[in-house]
């Protein structure tokens, strides 16, 4: 087997071998993207969240993603398979959730779930796992939000709680004012961000979208992800609950073919609620080329108040459309790289992507 410096070799940088070698040990799922181990004696290359047993440091060599693994004559560790997306479906869960899909109002038991050969703590473990809550909550959601959307449309309260799957009003009318935090009748004004999630080269992020655009896009283990999603929620006077937009296919080809270098722009529509000052910093961001960066005193100097510059950074930071609104983009006056939600190491993949000039991660 052909054996590198993975560090100095690889084209895309790397942590250093004893950061990442730590992740490996304590199976840190932060550093999914950044890098895969591969183990000289076994052969395998692994995720650095893997469960298998820990080889010693001299046995490993790291590689930024699974291609160059396997160029370099590694084969796929069978217990955390780094070749599948993290977050994505697995096999045995796939006919549900295309049977979910198809039909919005649905309504599953324990006992139907038996009936097509799942195990209900199995399917209430992995939604729990990837959306924060069980299965069951996971469809009462959906209804909510398909009936939400109908009644927005003028159809009568009675025929959007049936056509939701609901079998009485009152559960549906309990059930609606737990989720929306008020009666389907009085729920005018109101509106519903839908949120799905969205599988990356850099790991799952979330989407969100109203019915006028884009208004959420993060990666999934942010830790402001819920204070922004709360911020959000409030802006729009909305709920976030689980569910389609028209908006999401668009989005998740766009990201495709910009992870692919296919894409540098992207034209869905955005909406940004947020201070004039905020709006004036996220403005200024979408006016950054692809493969070129600026710094925080740039940014300041752009909207025309050059000592606001910490200001600005908080500005950047509050940016709840990741990638698309690009304040990874910004970068330290030394070309250092500084205050990403995401991870620094997302920032500096995101930039190799683009064929941008950086310093590396201190």
């Amino acid at each position: 087997m052909k054996q590198t410096d993975s560090v100095t070799n690889n084209t895309q940088s790397l942590p250093d071998p004893d950061v990442m070698y730590a992740a490996l040990v304590r199976r840190d799922s932060s550093f999914e993207g950044v890098f895969v181990a591969a183990i000289r004696t076994t052969g395998i290359f692994c995720r650095p969240s893997s469960s298998a047993r820990k080889p010693k440091p001299e046995n490993v060599e790291y590689f930024p993603d699974a291609k160059t693994a396997l160029a370099n004559g590694y084969r796929e560790c069978k217990i955390c398979r780094p070749l599948v997306a993290l977050g994505s479906t697995p096999e045995w869960l796939q006919p549900l959730i295309e049977e979910v899909e198809q039909d919005t109002s649905i309504r599953l038991q324990a006992e139907d779930l038996r009936e097509r050969g799942l195990d209900p703590v199995r399917v209430r473990r992995w939604f729990q796992k990837l959306h924060g809550m069980s299965f069951t909550a996971y469809l009462r959601m959906r209804r909510i939000n398909q009936a939400f959307s109908q009644i927005q449309r003028k159809t009568p309260v009675t025929n959007a709680a049936f056509q939701s799957g609901y079998e009485s009003l009152s559960g549906f009318g309990e059930g609606f004012k737990k989720t929306m935090g008020t009666a389907p009748a009085k729920s005018n004004g109101q509106q519903v961000i839908a949120v799905s999630r969205i599988l990356t080269p850099l790991g799952p992020m979330l989407a969100g979208a109203t019915e006028q655009g884009i208004c959420l896009l993060e990666f999934t283990d942010r830790r402001m992800l819920e204070t922004q999603l709360n911020r959000l929620q409030k802006h729009l006077n909305a709920k976030a609950l689980p569910g389609d937009s028209r908006f999401f296919p668009l989005l998740e080809a766009q990201l495709q073919a910009y992870f692919a270098g296919k894409r540098t722009e992207f034209d869905l529509p955005l909406i940004t609620p947020g201070t004039a000052f905020q709006q004036k910093v996220w403005a200024a961001l979408q006016t950054i080329p692809s493969g070129e960066t600026r710094s925080y005193r740039e940014q300041a100097e752009i909207i025309g108040q050059p000592t606001a510059v910490r200001a600005v950074a908080r500005a950047n930071g509050d940016n709840r459309i990741a990638i698309l609104i690009p304040c990874h983009r910004v970068i330290g006056a030394d070309g250092s790289l500084t205050g990403y939600g995401g991870g620094l190491w997302r920032k500096q993949r995101l930039l190799e992507i683009e064929n941008a000039e950086v310093t590396q991660v201190k």
